[in-house]
C-alpha cells in the first residue's frame, strides 16, 4: 500500500464550525486509542488486497502518510513514534511524504517540533484559519494570530521545509478588504503551500445555530466568490500556482506540471488512487469497495481489543462508480483528467464513457479540451460542484 490516512480525533476544544468526528477534553483516552490504532495497523498488514491498475501519474507519486484530525499534535513524540513504527509495515517510510495536521495552539515549542522532524514527519499542515483574533474567538480556535506566526517560525527553525497553512474565507464579519489584507500578509510568510476553504455552515454546529438565530452574520455567496477570486489573483502575483480548486503551492513550472510542493497525499485522492484509512470514523478506498470504520472512540477501541477489524460499513463500487469518481475528483485539479489517466484507471476512453456529457459541458463553457485532457475552465471552477454532478 502506498497511501495511508491516520485519524487522530482529539481536540483541546471543538471549533464552533466543526462537524468532524472529533472529541474534546478526552486526553485521558489518547493512550488507549494509540494502542488500538497500532493494533489496527498490524491487522491491516495481514489483509489481502490486489490494487487495480493506476495511471503513470498516480504511480509517480511517492508513498504518503497523513495524520489528520482532530489535532494530531496532541500526541506525544513517543506516541507518534509507535504509530509510525506500526505503519512502516504497510507504507515504506523511506522517501515518503509524511504529513501531520497541527493546531498552532498546541505546537508552540521548538523541542516538540524538532522531535516531530526527527521522527521523519517532513510536512506540517497548520490550521491557522484567520489572522483576526476576534474571529478566531468566534470560531472557537485556541490560538491567536501572533501564536500562529510564532508556531510557523518555530517550525522553520525546527527544520520543516514543507509547510502548509489552512485558511477559511467567508467568515463571520469578514469583508473583501479584510480578506485582501489577510492575503497580503500571509503571502509574505513564505509557506510552501496554502489551502483555502469557503466557510460551510454545517447543521448541528454552534456556529450554524448562531447564524440561524441572527446573532452572527456571514458573507453571502457573491461576497465569498469575490474573496475566492481575490485569492486567485493575489497568490498568482506572489508566485504561487493554483493546482486544485482549493490549493496553491510555491513554484510555477513553465511546462504546466504540478508544482514541487503540491500535497502528494491529496493528489492520491484526486487521482482516485487506493488508500488505507485507520482510526475511529476513518474512511478508506480499496477498489472495488469503500469502507468506513466504527465512529465512536470507545466502540472502536473495544472492537480492536476483541481482535475484530473495526469496520462499520462497506460499500461495493461498480465500474460506473469508478468512472464517475475518477472524473469528479480529477476535475478538481487545474490540469484536469488526462486521457491516459482515465484509460489506465477505468479501462476506456473519456469520450467513450462521457462523450455527450463532455460535449454539452464544453458548449456551456465550463469544461475545455487541452491537448490530451479535459479540465475545468475559469468559469467552471466557480461552479465546480454543479459540473461534477453531471457525472453522477
Amino acid at each position: 500500500m502506498q497511501h495511508l490516512y491516520l485519524h487522530i480525533p482529539f481536540c483541546h476544544r471543538r471549533c464552533s464550525y466543526c462537524d468532524f468526528n472529533t472529541y474534546a477534553n478526552m486526553e485521558h483516552r489518547i493512550e488507549a486509542y494509540v494502542e488500538a490504532l497500532c493494533t489496527e495497523l498490524r491487522m491491516r498488514v495481514a489483509q489481502d488486497h490486489v490494487p487495480v491498475p493506476c495511471s503513470a501519474e498516480a504511480a509517480a507519486l511517492p508513498p504518503t502518510i497523513f495524520f489528520g484530525g482532530g489535532t494530531p499534535t496532541m500526541l506525544s513524540l513517543g506516541q507518534f513514534e509507535r504509530i509510525l513504527e506500526a505503519a512502516s509495515a504497510l507504507v515504506p517510510l523511506e522517501g515518503a511524504e509524511i504529513t501531520s495536521e497541527a493546531n498552532p495552539g498546541t505546537v508552540l515549542g521548538r523541542d516538540y517540533l524538532r522531535g516531530l522532524r526527527s521522527l521523519g514527519i517532513n510536512r506540517l499542515s497548520m490550521g491557522v484559519q484567520s489572522l483576526h483574533d476576534p474571529t478566531l474567538r468566534v470560531l472557537g480556535r485556541i490560538h491567536t494570530a501572533a501564536e500562529a506566526r510564532q508556531s510557523f517560525e518555530e517550525a522553520r527553525e525546527a527544520g520543516f521545509t514543507n509547510l502548509n497553512l489552512d485558511f477559511i474565507f467567508g467568515l463571520p464579519g469578514q469583508d473583501l478588504v479584510q480578506w485582501e489584507a489577510t492575503l497580503a500578509a500571509i503571502t509574505t510568510w513564505g509557506a510552501e503551500h496554502f489551502s483555502l476553504y469557503s466557510l460551510i455552515l454545517e447543521e448541528q454546529t454552534p456556529l450554524f445555530a448562531q447564524v440561524t438565530a441572527g446573532n452572527v452574520v456571514v458573507p453571502d455567496d457573491d461576497a465569498a466568490a469575490a474573496m475566492y477570486e481575490a485569492a486567485m489573483t493575489q497568490f498568482a502575483a506572489a508566485g504561487y500556482q493554483q493546482y486544485e480548486i482549493s490549493n496553491w503551492a510555491r513554484s510555477t513550472p513553465e511546462d504546466g506540471r504540478l508544482p514541487r510542493y503540491a500535497c502528494n497525499h491529496n493528489l492520491a485522492y484526486w487521482l482516485n488512487s487506493d488508500y488505507l484509512a485507520v482510526g475511529a470514523g476513518a474512511h478508506g478506498h480499496l477498489y472495488p469497495r469503500r469502507y468506513a470504520n466504527i465512529l465512536g472512540i470507545d466502540a472502536y477501541i473495544k472492537a480492536v481489543a476483541q481482535g475484530t477489524l473495526p469496520v462499520a460499513t462497506v460499500t461495493a463500487l461498480t465500474p460506473e462508480d469508478l468512472r464517475a469518481e475518477t472524473m469528479m475528483m480529477g476535475l478538481r485539479l487545474n490540469q484536469g483528467v488526462s486521457q491516459a489517466h482515465f484509460m489506465a484507471r477505468c479501462g476506456l476512453g473519456l469520450d467513450e464513457a462521457y462523450g455527450p456529457t463532455l460535449a454539452h459541458l464544453i458548449d456551456l463553457g465550463v469544461l475545455e479540451r487541452h491537448t490530451d485532457r479535459i479540465r475545468l475552465t475559469a468559469r467552471g471552477r466557480m461552479v465546480g460542484n454543479q459540473v461534477f454532478a453531471k457525472f453522477v
